[in-house]
């Protein structure tokens, strides 16, 4: 980008290295990565060496694989009860488990833990429910994962659970309407923030899902639900409160219960396959059921032979959208106004047609599971496992930097390439240039702190082939210029040292700048001083849109700038000081074009260790002085800390913000305050147009 803006901007240098890490990361305090905001727990490391130091030197410590970092989407990602979505042993210790010993011993430990099941086991005496705790992610190895005899109950205020890529089967008593064996798959009595994801239920006694008593913030995705009578109930209380997303699930030979939900504040169903063969002993009674006071959306589903596949009560409110019938009989019905679930989470339908190859491809445990909840393949047709290089300073890995990596994957490639990069600090530039698309680069250490990719570039520094200044675009550590590029689980850092140039014409030094289309930052730490995060677009007419989710991004002046459609959401912006120890900044100074979308910051946090009142939300950037921009920022959801100004939007380089987009919505903190002239917020109509989905369009950032 050209260098136009002539701020000073500046910081205190410290030490060039603490610990393996550049000194960026520690000048923000230990305030930006502990877990003062509870928004994403302790460090994985930090968590893991903490357990290691309970559990006694004999316990198993294997590192967390990368799939251990997925979180839920639907109801069970949203902020509510005090938890920051559904991670679940995220950032505990990862165990292999092969008796019902060490799963119950680990599943019901206060820690957080990844359990790995590895093997069939056997619940003894049949029935028994394995009480899990919270923090806990139970997942199977491949398919390899068997629960046999039993299954797992969360009691009431057990949270954060995920449980994943298992059979569980076979607690049937031989009495088909059974009465006297409550035999679960999984029973949640008054839990909330649980994920079923990737699982094949069957053969239980009782339900092979129950959700009770007022069990809420709940995501059953891509399970398959088989051979049993009362599949999936959802209700037991006269409470109208539980929010649940059930999604991409294949119910075949069910009787009824599919799902049953009463009283249920907001029940999502979508892209499910429901199918009863011709010939079989089992006869579906119902479909899905909707009772009592319960609002439900029921989209893009498919019913296969089922008798009457949709019901609802008189009381109930049902909306279809988009589901195919063949061969059913009975009721269909629909009615009455429900709710509209974009206003709570993004999500992408799967055509209705698709649906059934799809479920019968991707649905139950996978030998191999993503990051997301999108199975592996999640398609009709398989896709083929992305390309993985990898990157290890000490030359164990194929490359020992980097930018050799992006060097090697093929100009115009089809198909995603991983970039795995091994712990350490590497000191170089990256640039992924625009005909090398879907690459991600991923540090596969236990904490985003334990990869960094770090350069000290200032916009006004020569080039070392005297070709002249960087300029504020070039001065980026990490350059993307090509779409689909994600990051995950590593740092981006310009450690630039303001009070050693301060004769330096442009401070501006920039960590990471994007300028491509759909780009996704997830578990990342983007670290600098002054414009640290650039997301910018591949031309002005060109669009460019971002998605960063659970990340840091820290800095003082105008940290997050550019032109892109951006969402920050469930983050931290984290203040830091100048280099002559005052507090004064911005956070955002965006550069939209007229009538496209600017930044959304949602769900998120603004702090730092810096003086009360210094920081301004943001400030219009008219790039070059260009009157047909038109800057948008929008924050909303998020807490605000005493360092944001009672007054947070200021005028820049002439142009007022008033005549540009800046409001907030429903932020909380000390640094919030009630609207007024000079504080506009968003009325709840214009919040419902202002949200993750609206920004990002046909774009779902968690799908590969």
């Amino acid at each position: 980008m050209t260098e136009v803006r002539g701020r000073a901007r500046h910081r205190r240098r410290g030490k060039a290295l603490v610990i393996g890490v550049p000194a960026v990361l520690t000048a923000a305090g230990l305030l930006a990565y502990g877990t003062a905001f509870g928004l994403f727990g302790t460090d994985a490391r930090a968590g893991a060496e903490a357990v290691q130091a309970k559990a006694g030197p004999a316990a198993p410590a294997p590192e967390a694989p990368v799939w251990a970092r997925a979180v839920a989407d639907g109801f069970a990602s949203v902020d509510a009860l005090g938890q920051k979505g559904t991670y679940g042993g995220r950032d505990g210790r990862t165990v292999t488990v092969r008796t019902l010993a060490d799963l119950e011993k680990y599943a019901t430990a206060p820690e957080p833990y990844v359990i790995v099941v590895a093997g069939t086991i056997t619940v003894n005496p049949t029935g028994r429910e394995i009480k899990v705790s919270s923090d806990k992610t139970i997942v199977g190895s491949g398919t390899s994962g068997h629960i046999v005899g039993g299954g797992f109950f969360l009691g009431q205020g057990v949270h954060n659970v995920i449980i994943r890529n298992l059979t569980i089967r076979d607690a049937y008593q031989g009495i088909w309407n059974d009465k006297e064996h409550d035999f679960d798959a999984v029973q949640m009595d008054g839990a909330h923030h649980v994920w079923i994801d990737h699982n094949d239920l069957r053969h239980m006694a009782d339900g092979l899902i129950d959700s009770r008593k007022d069990t809420t913030y709940v995501t059953v995705s891509w399970n398959r639900l088989g051979t049993n009578n009362k599949t999936f109930g959802i209700g037991w209380t006269e409470n109208v409160t539980a929010d649940l997303t059930i999604h991409h699930n294949w119910f075949r030979e069910t009787e009824q219960r599919n799902p049953s939900t009463d009283n249920v504040a907001h029940a999502h169903l979508y892209n499910n396959l429901l199918q009863d063969d011709p010939g079989t002993n089992i006869t579906s009674s119902y479909g899905n059921y909707a009772r009592g006071r319960t609002r439900m959306v029921l989209e893009n589903s498919v019913f296969q032979g089922v008798n009457n596949p949709v019901v609802k009560d008189g009381t109930a409110a049902l909306v279809q959208r988009g589901n195919a019938f063949s061969g059913t009989t009975g009721r269909n019905e629909s009615g009455g106004t429900a709710f509209d679930p974009r206003a709570f989470y993004p999500y992408t339908l799967d055509p209705t047609a698709e649906v059934p190859a799809l479920l019968r491809s991707g649905a139950g445990p996978r030998k191999t599971i993503g990051t997301t909840g999108t199975p592996t393949p999640a398609r009709t047709t398989p896709a083929a496992a992305p390309a993985v290089l990898t990157v290890a300073k000490d030359g164990s890995g194929r490359f020992t930097s980097v930018q050799k990596a992006v060097d090697a994957v093929p100009a115009g490639n089809s198909s995603r390439v991983v970039i795995r990069v091994s712990p350490g600090v590497y000191r170089e530039t990256v640039k992924i240039p625009s005909n090398k698309p879907q690459v991600t680069i991923e540090g596969t250490g236990g904490s985003r702190k334990d990869t960094v990719l770090v350069e000290g570039h200032a916009s006004g520094m020569t080039r070392p082939d005297g070709s002249g200044t960087y300029g504020t675009g070039g001065s980026a550590t990490v350059a993307v210029e090509a779409d689909d590029f994600q990051a995950r689980n590593l740092t981006i850092s310009n450690d630039f040292d303001e009070a050693a140039h301060r004769d330096l014409n442009g401070h501006q030094a920039v960590a990471l700048r994007t300028a491509a289309d759909r780009i996704l930052l997830d578990g990342v730490i983007v670290s600098g001083d002054q414009d640290t995060l650039l997301l910018d677009t591949a031309a002005k007419d060109r669009p460019g849109r971002v998605f960063v989710t659970r990340s840091y991004v820290i800095g003082n002046v105008d940290f997050v700038f550019g032109r892109a459609t951006a969402v920050i959401d469930r983050s931290v912006l984290t203040l830091k000081k100048r280099w002559d120890g005052t507090s004064a900044g911005y956070v955002t100074a965006p550069s939209t074009p007229a009538g496209r979308k600017g930044f959304l910051i949602t769900r998120s946090t603004v702090n730092g260790d810096v003086a009360a009142g210094g920081f301004f939300l943001g400030r219009p950037w008219h790039a070059g002085g260009d009157t047909t921009l038109s800057p948008q920022t929008t924050v909303r959801d998020s807490v605000l800390s005493a360092a944001v100004k009672p007054t947070p939007w200021t005028d820049m380089g002439g142009f007022s913000w008033k005549a540009d987009r800046f409001a907030e919505y429903r932020n909380t903190g000390p640094g919030a305050g009630p609207a007024n002239p000079d504080r506009p917020h968003l009325s709840s109509a214009a919040a419902a147009t202002q949200d993750t989905l609206h920004w990002l369009g046909d774009w779902n950032p968690r799908t590969p």
